[in-house]
């Protein structure tokens, strides 16, 4: 299998390149030392209990712990417990699993050592409403997130304010515990605080950034969510609380840039010329897909930046703004990226069409809530597409990436894929 004689098989090769290279294994450069103490393992992120089952093979003393992850991510733990709950939009049970994680941290001392496995998706499992906040409370602005457009660092600034847990307040309750937080990124940036809402690092913004952001997106929360943010007890905690008197000792294992190096790799092996763009890109799904469907047709046309073939691949978190007065249809933010490159480079010429593939996935394996990973877009897709009468450009008005793609076997599955970088995107010019 090579990049000209089956590059739907290599894009997907290259896929799985990025998401071996973010697994939790690589964990045994970053222990701490034993305490004299114990040593409690507590965490929460779709790759929890990957990274769990990493610490307890490696870990050379007893331990015990409580994580928690999302439905259909949990592995074989025999010594840190394993909780799931719901993700994107927060349960019953990831209420109960962040109250069995605080429990964990009671009575600690200064001589305990409290490792904290942390990974994207954290933010919705650690399911503790704020002040009198009720669950309900939290499902509504997670919606309103979800659906706003907001970039993942606006959004964990509004769910660090309305979190018990969120913002530093797991730090604060390990406290005087010494705590080690071993970290995957899913962020742009890769800033602790904002993987997962940071709950074991001090947290720089305030609740008045929340409110700003609240407006900004026109949100509609609920009264008491409002209230709870507009009060001084929303605040989370800031680099003076005591838990910090040390800093905050985050260890990061995997990054979204080491992915796409990764299948850079294995495309420079091939003998296949590769760009990478970044690992921070943000901001509408389509927009992102308009632009690499444009860099695309430039390299056929022009030859820029480079003549063909080439290798575009790119990663960060895209967002997908939903409308409020109308129906949509099924898909995440990276079915929406295929679905409107699909849409952009469907009207070129079929010599130049044919010439272009791209894949689009999210490396946790679960594209926004559906089964599907991502999707691919290639020639025989976007012919089978046509036969069917199909248009992307109606599928996208109405956000259905998922119902386009499944109905011309584009849909790229994966299952859980037990880690998380975010989006991976390739696109191959022949």
């Amino acid at each position: 299998m090579t990049f000209r004689s089956d590059p739907r098989a290599f894009l997907l090769s290259l896929g799985r390149a990025a998401i071996a290279a973010a697994l939790p294994d690589r964990m045994a450069d970053h222990l701490p030392d034993p305490p004299a103490g114990r040593t409690v393992v507590v965490g929460a992120g779709k790759a929890a209990a990957s990274m769990a089952a990493a610490f307890e093979k490696l870990w050379p003393a007893p331990l015990e712990g409580t994580v928690v992850t999302r439905y259909g991510h949990a592995v074989p733990c025999s010594r840190i417990t394993v909780l799931e709950a719901s993700h994107p939009v927060p349960d019953a049970a990831g209420l109960a699993a962040t109250r069995a994680i605080l429990a964990r941290l009671d009575g600690l001392t200064a001589d305990d050592l409290v490792v904290a496995l942390i990974s994207g998706g954290g933010s919705a499992l650690l399911a503790l409403p704020g002040g009198d906040l009720t669950l309900d409370d939290l499902k509504a602005v997670n919606a309103a997130l979800l659906a706003s457009g907001a970039d993942i660092t606006a959004m964990n600034c509004v769910r660090k304010h309305v979190s018990a847990i969120a913002g530093g307040r797991l730090a604060a309750a390990a406290h005087p515990a010494r705590l080690v937080t071993i970290a995957i990124s899913d962020v742009p940036g890769d800033d602790p605080a904002v993987i997962a809402s940071g709950p074991t690092v001090p947290d720089p913004t305030t609740r008045e950034e929340a409110l700003a952001i609240v407006a900004r997106y026109r949100m509609e929360l609920p009264e008491a969510v409002m209230a709870h943010v507009a009060t001084p007890a929303c605040e989370s905690v800031k680099p003076d609380h005591a838990a910090f008197v040390r800093g905050a000792d985050v260890r990061l294992i995997a990054r979204p840039v080491e992915s796409l190096r990764a299948a850079a790799r294995i495309a420079e092996a091939a003998g296949l010329p590769t760009l990478i763009l970044g690992d921070t890109i943000e901001g509408e799904a389509r927009d992102v897909a308009q632009v690499h469907a444009a860099l695309a047709r430039s390299v056929l046309d022009h030859g820029l930046p480079f003549a063909p073939p080439l290798l575009i691949l790119s990663g960060g978190e895209t967002t997908v703004t939903l409308p409020k007065d109308r129906a949509i249809g099924r898909g995440g933010r990276n079915s929406e990226f295929a679905l409107a490159f699909a849409a952009a480079v469907q009207p070129l010429p079929p010599a130049m069409r044919n010439r272009i593939h791209a894949v689009a996935l999210d490396t946790d394996g679960i594209d926004g809530i559906e089964a599907n990973a991502g999707a691919l877009v290639t020639p025989d897709i976007l012919a089978a597409a046509e036969a069917q009468g199909l248009s992307p450009r109606a599928f996208l008005d109405r956000h259905d990436g998922f119902g386009f793609f499944a109905a011309v076997d584009g849909l790229v599955v994966t299952g859980p894929s037990h880690t998380n970088v975010n989006d991976f995107r390739a696109v191959l010019v022949q």
